[in-house]
């Protein structure tokens, strides 16, 4: 399934070259694409930042996200992970169309279900902006 959640209108904004496009807090400290800047993800939205910890698929790094903003989803299909089988849905940059990761739609063991609905994005696709010093 698709979701269609509507950004709050204080973080949209309309650019002559984008479609609508989310903007984060300038306050908070973000991610965004690194092929085309668009924020994707607040860093308090960050699971793993507690304890430093990241996921792995193959020798591709990655983080995992509660949410996120201008991401697009696409079909979900089982898919045999380090951590076992469980339904995922490519996730892309709405705006360069970049494939950045996958979201979690239904996990099949009962270990893995905390991941159910949550992104990951691939570390090699994001960058950070916004107040890190």
């Amino acid at each position: 399934p698709e979701l269609s959640e509507e950004p709050p209108a204080e973080m949209v904004k309309m650019t002559k070259s984008k479609t609508f496009q989310a903007y984060l807090p300038n306050c908070h400290r973000t991610y965004s694409c690194i092929h085309c800047r668009a924020h994707l993800a607040n860093h308090d939205e960050l699971i793993s930042k507690a304890s430093k910890k990241c996921y792995r698929a193959g020798n591709v790094t990655s983080v995992l996200f509660f949410s996120r903003v201008n991401v697009g989803c696409g079909p979900a299909e089982e898919r045999v992970l380090l951590t076992g089988l469980h339904a995922v849905a490519d996730i892309y940059c709405e705006n360069c169309k970049t494939t950045l990761g996958w979201k979690y739609e239904h996990a099949f063991e009962s270990s893995q279900k905390y991941k159910e609905g949550k992104f990951i994005i691939e570390l090699a696709h994001m960058i950070k902006d916004n107040g890190w010093e």
